[in-house]
């Protein structure tokens, strides 16, 4: 049985070179060479996700369920709450923001008083200075509403001055914090460009040090750009060129900067016209010649990618939040509609297909929201392994929230598909979430890399036992017993069963078992395949599902579990909700799991490719009309 140890010999011919765009985290991709040692981690890594990887159940960010509001902190949230709820009922209109396609100038002000502009900056610096828990539970109510006002609001400060936040030095801080939350100058985030989307090292805007070393001239511009027109102060990335101070060798690496647009040179096009989220400013942004004084350096010279991509990181759990917001919205319209609509003389919630979309509808609801407020709750809790979670939350939460505005206007028929309704709007705005801040496609194939990364730092260290066997025997035949007794059926899972509530356990040790298995999978692709995983991106995009459907389990398994022991009136309902959705995951888990190891499965994905490839070539559909005309 050691003969599957020794397989992991092959990884030593085989470097994991992950592509620059997915390094979308802290967590190093580099790999190990024959020559090399595995890298240490610096600390545990608490991260659930990641863990799963290697087949283990990781429980400390997880169980029990965050609770990271004190009386205060909750006292806090709970005056907030009112204001906002008034604001958006009574003076914001999306229906009017969204014809106007802008956010109307008095809605604007009232939320610059609110506060809402300056949610997180401390108080000292003019903000709220609110917990990410708190956080999330605010921009959940301007989900509920209007997603163009939550655009407005998020690429100013989830995005546009977050940098500043997480790697602002004291005095960049000072000067800009209390301009972006009182002093009524919006905030942008200015990444993407015409050649650079998901691929953000591709950028060709660039900032060349002056003759006397004051300042960076910056010339470049960007695209789709939110806040583009509105934004004073933007946070803004460009290649600097970097001498190598052991080679001498001049390259180009991304920074970060502050601009301002009153440093000159800054311009923007004409508001962009969107298929959604219309009331939001979207514009390209120009720079030429514009000067930047060097202290506007944001996190360092050429530390830009990882700066941009952190911003990216803290800011996705907001996402989630807001859209379990929208989707609340949705189901009830749905269910006003089907609990008064009679057909065949009965209320169309009585009948099984109608019941199952709601059903279906409220339990994403409950996994979107569950993910939202575990995530943020470890953010305050101090945790720094959440960015695999954060990405899992931004890409359900997406692709969730559509599908049940969908069903939503499924269930209202012909009334649903009538712009009165706002599920329209609700549908359209709806349908870049799935697009930006990392597109779903990217997200998946990051949190899949990045997991196997991790797990191959396990086989590796492994493989490096294997040269010195005498020294390493306890590493040996302790890996070599856990196969021999899998492959009897002997392996015991990881277990959770004493993480949950009682009347979870079956729940709980199915997605155990999931855990397990998936874990066996991610070995055996890191064999089979090595550095060519990086490739087979149809095996990816399953193990990414599949650790989609383990991560969201774990959430509902542990908020259930809360509501259980306090007896809360809705316990009971959360159960049925958790009981359905973990025999669901885990029924997915092991067919995505079985779909990377089948050899009609893999044969199927080579066909597709194949097909892909030959309508790529005609520029469009192969065959011809079967009428032949």
């Amino acid at each position: 049985m050691l003969r599957g140890s020794l397989q992991l010999t092959n990884l030593a011919k085989n470097k994991l070179v992950v592509p620059r765009y997915l390094s979308t985290t802290a967590v190093n991709l580099k790999t190990v060479t024959n020559n090399e040692k595995p890298a240490k981690p610096a600390g545990e890594n608490l991260s659930f996700t990641m863990n799963m990887f290697r087949g283990q159940v990781q429980s400390s960010q997880v169980f029990p369920y965050p609770n990271v509001l004190n009386e205060e902190a909750r006292e806090t949230i709970q005056m907030l709450v009112d204001p906002f709820q008034k604001f958006f009922e009574e003076v914001n209109d999306p229906a009017k923001n969204d014809a106007l396609e802008k956010v109307e100038d008095k809605c604007l002000e009232a939320l610059w008083d609110m506060g809402a502009f300056g949610i997180q900056v401390p108080q000292e610096l003019g903000g709220l200075g609110l917990m990410n828990t708190q956080y999330s539970r605010l921009v959940e109510i301007v989900g509920m509403h209007d997603m163009g006002v939550g655009i407005t609001l998020g690429a100013h400060q989830s995005i546009g001055f977050k940098g500043i936040l997480l790697y602002g030095t004291d005095e960049q801080k000072k000067k800009y914090l209390p301009m972006v939350s009182t002093g009524k100058h919006y905030a942008a985030f200015c990444l993407t460009e015409p050649s650079s989307g998901s691929d953000a090292g591709s950028i060709r805007s660039r900032a060349v040090l002056s003759d006397d070393g004051k300042h960076y001239i910056l010339n470049g511009s960007k695209i789709w750009i939110s806040n583009g027109g509105l934004a004073e102060v933007m946070t803004v990335f460009a290649q600097t060129p970097i001498k190598d101070p052991k080679t001498g060798e001049t390259r180009d690496k991304v920074t970060a900067f502050i601009v301002q647009r009153s440093f000159g040179g800054v311009t923007n096009g004409a508001p962009e016209k969107k298929m959604g989220i219309k009331a939001s400013n979207t514009a390209e942004v120009y720079y030429d010649n514009v000067k930047i004084p060097i202290e506007n350096v944001l996190g360092g010279v050429g530390n830009g990618f990882k700066v941009a991509m952190n911003i990216l990181n803290n800011g996705r759990f907001g996402m989630s939040a807001a859209l379990s917001g929208t989707m609340r919205t949705c189901t009830a319209k749905a269910v006003e509609f089907a609990t008064n609509r009679l057909q065949f003389g009965k209320k169309i919630d009585t009948f099984g297909s109608i019941q199952e979309k709601i059903a279906t509808m409220s339990t994403l609801h409950y996994v979107t929201e569950s993910m939202a407020y575990m995530i943020s709750g470890n953010m305050d809790s101090g945790s720094e392994h959440y960015h695999l979670e954060a990405a899992v939350s931004k890409i359900f939460a997406s692709e969730a929230a559509w599908y049940v505005c969908d069903e939503a206007i499924q269930i209202m028929g012909g009334m649903g598909f009538m712009k009165e309704t706002g599920l329209e709007r609700i549908l359209r705005d709806l349908r870049i979430f799935r697009i930006f801040e990392g597109t779903n496609d990217i997200l998946r194939l990051f949190v899949a890399l990045t997991g196997i990364q991790y797990a191959g730092a396990h086989l590796k260290e492994l493989q490096n036992a294997f040269r010195n066997p005498t020294a390493n025997l306890g590493l040996i035949f302790e890996e070599a017993s856990k196969r021999v007794v899998r492959s009897v059926g002997l392996a015991t899972p990881p277990a959770m069963d004493h993480l949950v509530h009682k009347d979870l356990a079956q729940s709980a040790n199915m997605i155990a078992k999931g855990v397990d298995a998936f874990g066996q999978s991610v070995e055996m692709v890191l064999i089979k395949y090595g550095k060519n995983i990086v490739d087979e991106q149809f095996i990816l995009n399953r193990l990414a599902d599949a650790a989609i459907d383990l991560t969201t389990s774990a959430a509902v398994l542990s908020r259930c579990t809360k509501s259980l022991n306090e007896k809360i009136p809705s316990a009971e309902h959360e159960k049925l909700m958790t009981e359905s959705w973990c025999l669901q995951a885990s029924e997915r888990v092991a067919r995505n799991l079985k779909a990377v190891s089948t050899g009609k499965t893999l044969v199927n994905y080579t066909k597709m490719s194949a097909i892909s490839k030959n309508v790529c070539k005609e520029l469009g559909i192969v065959q011809k009309n079967p009428l032949g005309f």
